[in-house]
């Protein structure tokens, strides 16, 4: 152990000074505290971020393919269904499933209300793992059965509530074209994605049902929604599927779909770099308050080991192993802390959100051990890095003052 180690560890463990002990404990207690809010922090925008998107995604898909043409309604222009083209997206790196599907406008009564909806109709291929944890009640459309199918519908808990419907009840929809059209449809199930864009504007159907009503033929849909493996990777996988496309058909992803919400996510990283750096220079301030303090405290120390030909680097590196094992102590009490409400939150929901505003009723969670390991490394780089400066103090003591001081 080097002379500076050692005063360093007599100094940090065996001192018996009441004033810098309760200057340390601040310090100590404002880097746990810094540490532990900037892992929350990003723990917290990263679980919105990805619940979001993956509620988002899993409703949409994350890229929907459909007729190249003018039209930007709520009803699609028709395509025959393509399997050569699908056979050839799904060799495309990322995509992980593509399904046919059409989207009709339609208005529902039931108990003197309407509604007016957008009926999105599928088929037995379709993917609902997500639905299925999206559930309130009820249970998916079987396809099984195509006569039942085409009368079995799922809704929103939104229109639900609109309407005073729940599973089971029937309604009629009526369908604007030319005959107006409607039909009966019973509830199989109530959804709740906590996605305003998605909840107040879409009922789920079948595919065939539309393509009756439109009176397409039996290969004809609205488009495919495409679920890719990594998110990450959306734009370039767009453009790879871009190269296999057919010329009579165009792309969109996700993020075009619903800017707004994906523009809001990102605001959301603006905030966590801001908090961040507040963070930083909370723990900074402290710490080198600290140091100020503990070298100001010991001058008569410092003059002593000047005396005794100790250099005036040795007698820095005493401090800043100093400040190195407080801010240790601080570093492991935040994860502690941070860590550990973070894991608290994630298994209990017990802060709760305004579902109207923020999506979902819960606040998310989603701790990265990536993260926390950047955030101690750069916390204790910055810390240390930024203490050598009035660490140079020592230099500034003469010997002869310090002892005739003390």
């Amino acid at each position: 152990m080097s002379f500076s180690s050692f005063v360093a560890a007599r100094i940090s463990f065996k001192s018996k000074r009441t004033f810098s002990k309760l200057i340390v404990r601040i310090a100590i207690i404002g880097i746990m505290l810094g540490l532990g809010v900037m892992i929350l922090s990003l723990a917290i925008v990263r679980g919105f971020k990805e619940e979001i998107t993956n509620r988002v995604r899993g409703f949409s898909g994350d890229i929907q393919i459909i007729k190249f043409d003018l039209n930007n309604s709520f009803e699609n222009s028709p395509v025959d269904e393509d399997p050569a083209f699908m056979q050839r997206a799904l060799k495309v790196n990322n995509i992980k499933h593509i399904v046919p599907y059409a989207i009709k406008p339609g208005i529902i009564r039931a108990n003197n209300e309407i509604e007016g909806v957008v009926i999105k109709g599928i088929d037995s291929t379709y993917n609902w793992d997500f639905f299925k944890t999206t559930m309130v009640s009820g249970k998916i459309i079987n396809f099984k059965d195509s006569v039942a199918s085409d009368k079995q519908i799922l809704i929103s808990q939104h229109t639900a509530d609109r309407l005073k419907l729940k599973t089971g009840d029937s309604f009629i929809m009526y369908f604007v074209q030319e005959p107006l059209r409607k039909r009966k449809f019973t509830i199989a199930g109530i959804f709740n994605t906590g996605v305003d864009e998605v909840d107040k504007t879409y009922v789920i159907g079948s595919l065939s049902l539309i393509r009756r009503l439109n009176n397409w033929n039996p290969a004809a849909i609205g488009g495919y929604e495409v679920q890719l493996k990594n998110f990450e990777t959306i734009q370039s996988t767009s453009y790879q599927l871009g190269n296999v496309l057919p010329t009579k058909l165009r792309l969109y992803t996700v993020n075009e779909t619903y800017p707004t919400i994906f523009e809001w996510l990102k605001l959301l990283d603006v905030n966590a770099q801001i908090m961040l750096v507040l963070m930083v220079a909370v723990a900074v301030i402290n710490m080198i308050s600290a140091l100020l303090i503990m070298i100001l405290e010991r001058t008569a120390m410092i003059g002593m080991f000047k005396a005794f030909g100790a250099s005036n680097w040795s007698i820095q590196r005493i401090f800043l192993y100093n400040a190195a094992y407080l801010v240790g102590v601080g570093l492991l009490l935040g994860n502690l802390f941070g860590i550990g409400l973070g894991l608290f939150q994630s298994q209990t929901h017990f802060f709760k959100l305004d579902q109207a505003s923020y999506y979902m009723n819960f606040v998310p969670v989603a701790i990265r051990a990536t993260d926390v390991l950047l955030l101690n490394a750069g916390t204790l780089a910055v810390c240390l890095l930024v203490l050598i400066v009035p660490s140079t103090l020592v230099s500034r003591i003469s010997p002869v003052k310090a002892i005739r001081f003390k």
